[in-house]
């Protein structure tokens, strides 16, 4: 079997009792063992150790790099002006070739304030810099092939049909966002456990059930995906 690079991030706040971080790591564990000694597996945990937010230098070295058009890495490395620029860059640059070298891309995404949360926000941010997703030569995107897991987590229901489906700004950000760095439609797989808070927010007593069983949905499909990517 052919080497394979999975590239794993949690952002769950909740470091024990995480449903997110329980299903990314069965996911990753049953990843690991179809792949065997061929895999390469990173790792971050964005709320243990979050990425350094975005500063103004890196505007500025985006803005510059933008007026270029595609540029390889290394010459994005000329266009660094000052300390600065140094810093953001030196953070940016290994997030993002550790990005375009991943073959599947696993992210754990609990739901905060109907959003993602702000250690995966800014992980995005960071790796988000112009041009470096596309083929200099061609313009094709690079992340084409890559395919892309999230285990999105919600507290409560918001899926299709409930009274709180459109305060879902989680899953449509993802969904925009990789879609607009190149990843095919059919490459981006949402993973969704509802009703997670079921047994301890009073308003979603009774419905526990439904919890449990929007879990074992969850982890069902996580194994299939882990047989097949």
């Amino acid at each position: 079997m052919t080497s394979a690079t999975l590239l794993h991030l949690d952002s769950s706040i909740s470091p024990t009792g995480s449903v997110s971080r329980t299903l990314t790591a069965r996911f990753a564990d049953a990843w690991r063992a179809r792949h065997g000694a061929a895999v390469r597996h990173g790792y971050h945990d964005l709320a243990a150790g979050p990425v350094p937010p975005v500063g103004a230098a890196f505007d500025a070295l985006g803005r510059r790099t933008e007026r270029e058009g595609v540029l390889p890495l290394d010459d994005i490395d000329r266009l660094v002006e000052g300390p600065d620029e140094a810093r953001e860059w030196a953070l940016s640059r290994p997030l993002i070739e550790e990005l375009r070298a991943a073959d599947t891309l696993l992210i754990g995404s609990p739901m905060y304030n109907f959003t993602v949360s702000t250690g995966l926000k800014t992980w995005i941010d960071r790796v988000s810099f112009p041009g470096v997703y596309r083929d200099p030569r061609t313009g094709e995107p690079l992340l084409r092939d890559t395919r892309v897991v999230v285990v999105a987590v919600r507290g409560g229901g918001y899926g299709p049909g409930t009274p709180r489906e459109h305060f879902d700004f989680q899953i449509p950000y993802l969904r925009a966002y990789f879609g607009n760095l190149g990843i095919a439609e059919d490459h981006l797989h949402i993973v969704t456990a509802e009703l997670t808070r079921a047994a301890d927010i009073p308003a979603l007593n009774g419905l526990e059930p439904l919890a449990v069983e929007s879990a074992a949905a969850a982890g069902a499909r996580l194994d299939s995906l882990a047989a097949t990517l």
